[in-house]
């Protein structure tokens, strides 16, 4: 099926609707990748609370918050449903941290960028091996590189559809939805946390900052992202075949 197809198939549905019609059209054979942020915590629950057949799956780096494996742990206690762990390859990291040290990622931009390789990039592969679909919590407003994408997206890379269900929602219409549903959330958000990812390299955003800001801070100019959501070597083409 083309992506102007699937792209009509979702037309005027919503989230719930369109994870329906797309897990169902692709026979069950779809990831959803969470990191218990409140996007992805809104998706578990469409995806739980409707029994879709879509795997539910997340990337433990080994360096994440202790909210975070909170959240992970309540989400399992409220919905008894799997969440499948995807761990970075144990020698590669040894020898990383073995070579440059624990926060080897503030020395240098391609330093940061091999740690989110090692611990990110190469278990998301391999929970996307096989997999025709991949469904992520991207909201537009979150940076302007993720504006530019599209809800439903083609990854020439990886041979897959991108589906961000959650794309033209605003931030404080995913707080409510929480809230409203009584879905599990990390506390760290309720202390000024926006985007939060491995504990060396998250902070709180301050008012007025974006999204992004509290990723990576040391780092300045270029964009901030890890690379599970930019194509690397490949152009990324959208529904407006672009």
């Amino acid at each position: 099926m083309s992506l102007d197809e699937l792209n009509n198939l979702l037309r005027g549905k919503t989230a719930p609707e369109s994870l329906k019609v797309l897990i169902g059209r692709f026979g069950g054979n779809v990831i959803f990748t969470t990191s218990f942020g409140l996007e992805d915590q809104v998706i578990t629950h469409m995806i739980f609370e409707n029994n879709l057949p879509a795997q539910v799956g997340t990337l433990d780096t080994g360096r994440l918050f202790p909210e975070t494996y909170k959240v992970f742990n309540e989400t399992l206690k409220k919905y008894s449903k799997p969440i499948t762990l995807f761990f970075p390859d144990h020698a590669a990291v040894e020898k990383m941290v073995t070579e440059k040290g624990p926060y080897s990622f503030y020395s240098s931009r391609e330093n940061r960028i091999e740690c989110c390789r090692l611990r990110k990039i190469l278990p998301l592969n391999r929970a996307l091996e096989g997999k025709d679909c991949w469904i992520t919590g991207i909201r537009a407003d979150q940076s302007d590189n993720r504006h530019g994408m599209n809800t439903l997206e083609y990854d020439d890379e990886r041979k897959l559809f991108k589906f961000h269900p959650l794309f033209s929602w605003t931030f404080e219409e995913v707080r409510n939805y929480v809230r409203d549903h009584n879905i599990p959330y990390n506390s760290l958000h309720d202390k000024g946390f926006v985007s939060i990812g491995c504990e060396p390299c998250t902070r709180v955003v301050s008012e007025g900052e974006d999204f992004r800001a509290g990723r990576w801070w040391w780092e300045t100019g270029g964009k901030k992202e890890c690379g599970l959501h930019v194509a690397q070597g490949s152009e990324l083409r959208a529904q407006g075949g672009r």
